[in-house]
């Protein structure tokens, strides 16, 4: 939920936009953007609930705005997303649901994950992939989840691309192709920063942007049906 990555939504956004739609266009947006330093906090301090009362209050007063649905621009906090689905009656576009559809639609079946180590340990995010897609999910060892965790929030958060950081992550999706994963996840809204389709040598789904893109055409559908 860094400002890193909303500015990366918002890019991703109006750019759809503009292509769906033409000329001038772009897109009516209702952001609420968070104080991240708080929501870092929560998170490592496990305080959930507290997090998913904050995301809930959040919800609700862009339901009062006038929103039509609702998207949390991060894989993290989707932790506490049935918080959000209860507060409010607005639909809710699942960041997994949207890439999982795009890996199926792929044809691929085992992917690697990339993410916080909330994102890529705990079973809101990759268990959802699994139960409900039946994707076989490959999460790096213990070791390499610290240097992914780390890289994260002391480096991507806070608008930092390193290129020791770089040739990190790139080591670390090797080890995960090597276990067999035929495409990576980029489970965090940051790591679009750190790693492009071009260094790559297995397909990424960019969670970031598969996201906004998911949003847009929500949004539009009806409009280029003309309804």
């Amino acid at each position: 939920m860094s400002w890193e990555s909303s500015a990366e939504y918002y890019r991703l956004i109006n750019q759809a936009t503009r292509q769906m739609l033409g000329g001038q266009h772009s897109a009516k947006i209702l952001l609420y953007s968070v104080n991240f330093y708080k929501i870092e906090q929560l998170q490592h301090a496990g305080y959930w609930e507290e997090a998913g009362q904050e995301m809930a209050r959040c919800a609700q007063q862009l339901a009062a705005g006038g929103a039509d649905f609702i998207l949390l621009c991060t894989n993290t906090m989707h932790k506490v997303a049935p918080a959000i689905t209860e507060a409010t009656a607005l639909p809710f576009v699942h960041i997994a649901d949207a890439t999982a559809a795009k890996i199926q639609q792929m044809g691929f079946r085992k992917v690697g994950l990339l993410g916080t180590k909330f994102t890529m340990e705990q079973d809101f995010y990759k268990g959802r992939l699994k139960a409900g897609y039946g994707l076989d999910i490959v999460i790096p060892s213990e070791a390499e989840r610290v240097i992914v965790h780390d890289v994260i929030y002391q480096e991507l958060c806070q608008g930092r691309v390193g290129a020791d950081s770089k040739q990190s992550y790139l080591a670390i999706i090797d080890n995960l192709i090597a276990q067999g994963a035929e495409a990576i996840i980029l489970g965090c809204t940051e790591i679009m920063l750190l790693i492009k389709p071009e260094d790559m040598r297995v397909p990424i789904f960019d969670t970031t942007r598969i996201h906004a893109e998911e949003a847009v055409e929500l949004a539009l559908g009806e409009v280029l049906l003309g309804k």
